[in-house]
């Protein structure tokens, strides 16, 4: 039997976080354990007289790309996800690995080189995604390697990503209405201001933001969600930054990452695990060591880290920012074949201060105490 609180993610996903609508074409694609909720979601495709695509992607291939292909291979670009990104209207991701470290042992070269490639799809992805004309959501079906992950059984993992979608409340939609409207105070204070420079332990960074636009994530991109973010000036951040958390990209997990930054480019870097595969992607191409996006997490639901960046980067009271390209919609011009958030604990001795005036401590928002 399903359990009823796919059903009800699947509807939240389908009726308001992209809002599908008679004659719209719809991408899906996962792995074979979400079947559940693939069925849930294309069902409620075919009742709103959409026209649902699916692309189940067997777990393993990914690695098998890496290790046999030629160069020429790992460069090409398929037609068929070109005339996706290109024309469909609604873009649905669902996370679902059985195992999230199976690109381990992938040269992160090869890796880099598959992502230039891929540079112009992400870039028209993000260009029509700024205009409204692709609308897309990422979320997440529990699996055993996700709950391993976060240290949690099966069942515990399932009722926290259910509850971190809301999907306890009577009427989720509502309750994501509300998140918004919250939200939105700290974006009307946001807007117009120039800097924020952050104070914290072996951290003290400072980001423009001057004529930049701040975007209310509110379960419609992302699900769950719960942030504030902008695309920060590209010439315009500086000093030094101490991530806590582990920083996840592509299958690898980099610890304690540190990095130094003038003129809004990284000029200076290091981590204690895997700091050679840190400086492979920085060095993907230029827009790697500036910022495409800076945002702070204020779902306070979302307590803990659990290595999914998904839900960590809305951890309330946190910050991220992302190395790489940057969302049209702010304002950021940064372009780059890669988007690494990274995650930036401020919750104990942590200070935002935002032209000057401080905006956040230890993690609380001074706007809503």
């Amino acid at each position: 039997m399903t359990d009823s609180r796919i059903s009800k993610l699947a509807q939240v996903i389908v009726d308001y976080s992209v809002a599908v609508k008679p004659g719209d074409q719809v991408f899906i694609n996962t792995a074979p354990v979400a079947a559940p909720l693939v069925q849930e979601l294309y069902r409620l495709l075919i009742q709103r007289g959409a026209h649902p695509l699916t692309i189940v992607q067997l777990p393993g291939l990914e690695p098998i790309l890496y290790r046999y292909a030629s160069n020429e291979q790992l460069k090409y670009v398929s037609p068929v996800m070109q005339h996706i990104i290109e024309n469909f209207d609604v873009r649905i991701h669902i996370d679902s690995d059985t195992n999230t470290r199976e690109l381990t042992g992938v040269d992160p070269a090869r890796q880099a080189l598959h992502a230039q490639a891929m540079r112009p799809l992400m870039k028209t992805f993000m260009e029509r995604s700024a205009s409204g004309a692709l609308r897309w959501n990422v979320c997440l079906f529990p699996t055993d390697a996700y709950a391993q992950d976060a240290e949690m059984s099966t069942a515990d993992f399932e009722d926290f990503v259910y509850n971190a979608c809301l999907l306890d409340d009577p009427d989720p939609v509502a309750s994501w209405q509300q998140v918004k409207a919250k939200q939105q105070a700290l974006i009307d204070w946001l807007q117009g201001k120039q800097t924020v420079r952050l104070v914290g332990p072996d951290t003290d960074l400072r980001v423009g933001i001057a004529g930049r636009t701040w975007v209310n994530c509110c379960g419609d991109a992302n699900m769950p969600d719960g942030e504030v973010f902008t695309g920060p000036q590209e010439n315009s951040v500086d000093g030094t930054v101490r991530f806590s958390f582990p920083a996840i990209f592509r299958g690898r997990e980099v610890e304690d990452v540190r990095l130094w930054f003038t003129d809004g480019a990284v000029v200076k870097w290091s981590a204690a695990k895997n700091e050679a595969y840190l400086t492979e992607m920085l060095n993907t191409d230029e827009g790697a060591r500036r910022l495409g996006e800076f945002a702070f997490g204020a779902n306070y639901g979302i307590r803990r880290c659990i290595k999914n960046m998904l839900f960590d980067e809305k951890i309330g009271g946190t910050v991220h920012i992302a190395l790489g390209a940057g969302y049209p919609e702010t304002g950021s011009v940064n372009e780059s074949a890669i988007h690494w958030d990274m995650l930036c604990d401020l919750r104990q001795g942590g200070e935002v201060y935002v032209d000057g005036e401080l905006f956040a401590k230890d993690g609380k928002y001074v706007l809503w105490e």
